[in-house]
């Protein structure tokens, strides 16, 4: 199949860029078919019309930053699992396909860690829920398959947090019957993620997350029970770490969206799934962590695709 069809454990949520750029892409996704359609929002917040597709389209995908000013968007789903990455410039320009690395899954995420490097993990793959991981050196190549740890699921969200560390949050696990979860995972800035730790806030998955405030996080959006309706409540993520209890729900509640830093310090969530409808909605969040109401959708509405951020200036 071209693209992912409405099936609520087949969603990913975008991974988040580090914090400290200035511009951030939103890429890939499913318009009702997989997309390769990519839009760059300026240091204010501005998301721009659509910049036709470079590389595999593909949605189920994920993306962060890397070498302080770039991104990478990987893996996802295009008529099968894939494995492939593709770089982006500190300009914002999008290059072809990258042979892919490791064990190819979709409905994973990705943050920036250790000030210049990244990290994929989770998702599902052909054998089922994965708790690998993949390192991304800060010249954006990625590494063979480090083994799992913690709680294999899919569709978390994952940010950087603290200037250098990263975490991983919620998702759903499948085997037994989905159960969605709340659990995270801290990464350390040399790349090692630590054991479960227990789950704060409201369930669910296919959220999206960012950085903000220079060394903070955001996690926010979802859709929970499984098949459940979406959410727009969000948890803030302290610069040790901790997950707050949910802050109530501003904008539209929607799932399979994605999330980015931009403009130094703060962060937006966009695109996504309102019920049986892609959006293109945006919402801004501050350098205090408040997010903003909706902000009407600029491109082609889209689901399960990427962000990150890009760029210093």
């Amino acid at each position: 199949m071209s693209s992912i069809v409405f099936n609520p454990f087949m969603f990913v949520p975008g991974g988040s860029s580090q914090v400290g750029t200035q511009k951030a892409i939103f890429g890939f996704g499913s318009t009702g078919s997989a997309s390769a359609i990519t839009n760059l929002v300026s240091s204010s917040g501005v998301v721009a019309a659509d910049t036709a597709g470079v590389g595999t389209a593909r949605d189920n995908i994920t993306a962060s930053g890397y070498g302080e000013d770039k991104a990478i968007f990987g893996f996802g789903y295009a008529a099968s699992f894939s494995s492939i990455s593709n770089l982006v410039s500190n300009s914002g320009v999008v290059a072809s396909d990258t042979a892919g690395v490791g064990t190819a899954r979709y409905a994973l995420t990705a943050a920036m860690y250790g000030n210049d490097k990244a990290i994929f993990g989770y998702g599902q793959a052909p054998a089922g829920d994965s708790a690998i991981s993949n390192l991304v050196s800060n010249s954006g190549v990625v590494a063979s398959d480090t083994t799992g740890v913690g709680t294999a699921r899919y569709l978390p969200a994952a940010a950087g947090y603290g200037g250098d560390k990263a975490i991983f949050g919620y998702g759903i696990t499948s085997p037994g019957g989905a159960t969605v979860v709340s659990m995270s995972n801290l990464v350390s800035n040399s790349g090692v993620i630590a054991t479960d730790t227990t789950g704060v806030g409201t369930a669910r998955y296919a959220l999206a997350a960012a950085g903000y405030g220079g060394d903070k996080a955001i996690f926010g959006y979802g859709q929970a029970p499984a098949a459940g309706p979406a959410k727009s409540m969000t948890n803030l993520v302290s610069n040790s770490g901790v997950i707050a209890s949910d802050t109530a729900g501003v904008g539209t509640a929607r799932h399979s969206l994605a999330a980015a830093g931009y403009g130094n310090d703060k962060a937006i969530f966009g695109y996504g799934r309102i019920v049986s409808t892609s959006s293109a909605i945006t919402n801004l969040v501050s350098n205090s962590g408040v997010v903003a109401s909706d902000v009407a959708g600029v491109g082609t509405a889209r689901r399960t695709l990427g962000a990150a951020g890009y760029s210093l200036s």
